[in-house]
């Protein structure tokens, strides 16, 4: 689809020029012309993060050399804030800013420029005029030497690969823009475009990712009865070793192992990866928590919802490619297991509410430390989590009629097609106790804002299953450390709370030097033949002093669960099963 764009009378026109005379040192150049003003100042912005990260990321670190000019004539500009330059335009109607952009981080969140390609993360590459976030714009790309391809959800201008229009700031911010020399394909799903853009060579197979890509879209299509999109873009990135997503409104930018795709594991993994950031043009991008649209893009932007936004996103991520029988019901069921050891081997899992790591996503879940998993928990795994209870309660509760898909699909009409806003904590309760048929407080009393241990037998008994933990019968001691060896020298890297190093003191730099007297240069094996209250003396180098310390093991706390059938499972349970894995 193309489009022409028109012009209104008195608004501002905005557009920006694209170059990259120094692509090999990863800069792109950026010239912005506003016409049409009609005031005596302007303020210029650049948002601190990128909606989907929550993360201040201060963008504003790698502009360069900003100018504006009228007239043929400089202006004066001053930066009044981290992200904003302020310039007086009075009797000026026009005016040219330049500035330059270093782009060399990669992730599927930041930009990217060298002489094989430009992966442009809008947020970080587009300045924007203070009180014209619903102002559209036009991208001229200029390409490097032979770069030929353009890869965005963003409309082309009269069928030109490289003029792109942009109905307003929300958008451009929601679109990441690929230039170069990519393999791109094709294929429809439903009604929908969709375009594959492959950055980097890979051992990948175009029509079994067609084949298997419209599988996964046309399940999640299912859950909300619709497809919002004309089209849509997934932008792979193939590294020697890549994953993350990064979800946006009609595209995802997904990182990836380019010679990952013809091994089966990493394959679904990929594909559990594409399933998510796809979900996600649903969850979060439309139907979403209050304060996530319209975006303050100057400040963080706070909500206790991210268990639900991303949590059941990767709940979805999994079981869409059980329903889409791209692997076994066995499969399915080791990845639940995984995910609750996960939870349950962390100790932060009896500090950090789910509510509470959805909150300080902004200071805790992208900036971890070697605390971390004493403290934290994360919302992704725990609201994944969370939501297999709701689907499975759910479920058994009406017999099979209903599903958590009937909760999304209710939220999705409700909030994003009826009301056009996001929900609030309450709503969404209220909506799955709706589908539930029953009063949720003591389930987010405990769950959601609470630490009470999970009672995942109650809800696995529903469909005919329970957990079985190998290390149940152990009597294993646990030292409670992990370390690093570097240049001969092993250094403890994270204590576990109320572990024998937690309570004894060992601590997190230490370096080992040895053991019960004994010069040591690892530390494989250290716990065999030993048993709980066996005491070892350990002598640490810390901070250029020797110290003696001595530790005693405890019993190991570590869990190890699967999952397994129930004997004599019954029609219910078959019932329940039949529905939650479409078997």
């Amino acid at each position: 689809m193309t489009t022409t764009t028109s012009k209104a009378a008195g608004e501002p026109q905005i557009s920006y020029t694209l170059t990259f005379p120094e692509a090999q040192a990863h800069y792109v150049d950026v010239e912005m012309r506003i016409t049409g003003l009609n005031q005596s100042t302007l303020d210029l912005k650049m948002p601190v993060w990128t909606p989907g990260s929550y993360l201040v990321r201060e963008f504003s670190k790698n502009i360069e050399s900003l100018t504006a000019e009228a007239n043929g004539k400089a202006l004066i500009t001053n930066k009044i804030r981290k992200n904003i330059w302020h310039i007086d335009i009075k009797n000026i109607a026009a005016i040219t800013v330049k500035y330059r952009v270093y782009a060399f981080e990669v992730s599927v969140r930041t930009s990217f420029v060298d002489i094989s390609h430009a992966f442009l993360s809008s947020p970080d590459i587009f300045i924007y005029p203070d009180g014209m976030l619903q102002q559209p714009s036009i991208i001229h790309i200029v390409p490097y030497q032979s770069w030929q391809k353009v890869s965005t959800s963003l409309e082309r201008v009269n069928k030109d690969t490289f003029t792109l229009h942009s109905p307003n700031y929300d958008i451009l911010f929601d679109s990441p823009i690929e230039v170069g020399n990519q393999d791109v394909f094709g294929f429809t799903a439903g009604d929908v475009k969709y375009e594959v853009a492959m950055v980097g060579s890979g051992n990948y197979n175009e029509e079994r990712l067609k084949k298997d890509l419209s599988k996964i879209i046309a399940e999640e299509t299912a859950i909300f009865g619709e497809n919002p999109n004309q089209h849509y873009t997934f932008i792979v990135h193939n590294y020697l070793k890549g994953g993350g997503g990064l979800e946006h409104l009609s595209s995802t930018v997904l990182g990836a192992s380019r010679d990952g795709y013809t091994n089966e594991t990493v394959y679904q993994d990929f594909l559990e990866l594409a399933a998510h950031e796809h979900f996600h043009l649903w969850n979060v991008k439309r139907l979403r928590p209050i304060v996530l649209g319209p975006f303050d893009y100057d400040n963080e932007n706070y909500t206790t919802n991210l268990w639900i936004a991303e949590g059941f996103t990767a709940y979805y991520q999994n079981i869409i490619l059980r329903r889409t029988h791209l692997y076994p019901p066995e499969n399915y069921l080791d990845i639940l297991a995984a995910d609750i050891n996960t939870l349950e081997n962390r100790p932060g899992a009896t500090v950090q509410s789910l509510a509470d790591a959805s909150y300080d996503a902004w200071i805790k879940a992208y900036r971890p430390n070697e605390n971390s998993s004493n403290s934290t928990i994360s919302y992704y795994n725990k609201g994944a989590l969370i939501a297999l209870l709701l689907d499975l309660e759910i479920i058994h509760d009406t017999n099979g009629a209903k599903s958590l898909d009937d909760v999304m699909r209710y939220m999705y009409d409700e909030y994003y097609k009826n009301k056009n806003r996001g929900y609030t904590d309450e709503e969404f309760k209220q909506g799955l106790e709706l589908i539930a048929g029953k009063n949720l407080d003591e389930f987010y009393k405990n769950y959601i804002y609470g630490l009470a241990p999970i009672d995942y037998n109650k809800y696995l008994r529903y469909a005919g299953y329970k957990l079985t933990d190998e290390l149940a019968g152990n009597n294993d001691p646990a030292l409670g450390i992990t370390t690093a060896t570097a240049n001969g020298k092993i250094a403890i890297t994270s204590v576990a709370r109320h572990s024998a190093a937690w309570i004894d003191g060992l601590n997190v730099n230490d370096e080992v030097k040895a053991i019960n007297g004994v010069p040591v240069t690892t530390l494989e094996g250290l716990l065999t033949d030993k048993n709980p209250g066996d005491q070892l003396i350990f002598t640490i180098n810390r901070d250029g002093l020797l110290l003696t310390i001595p530790v005693t093991l405890l019993k190991s706390t570590r869990v190890k669960y699967k999952i397994e059938e129930l004997p004599d499972v019954t029609q219910q349970q078959h019932v329940v099963r039949k529905k939650w894995l479409k078997l």
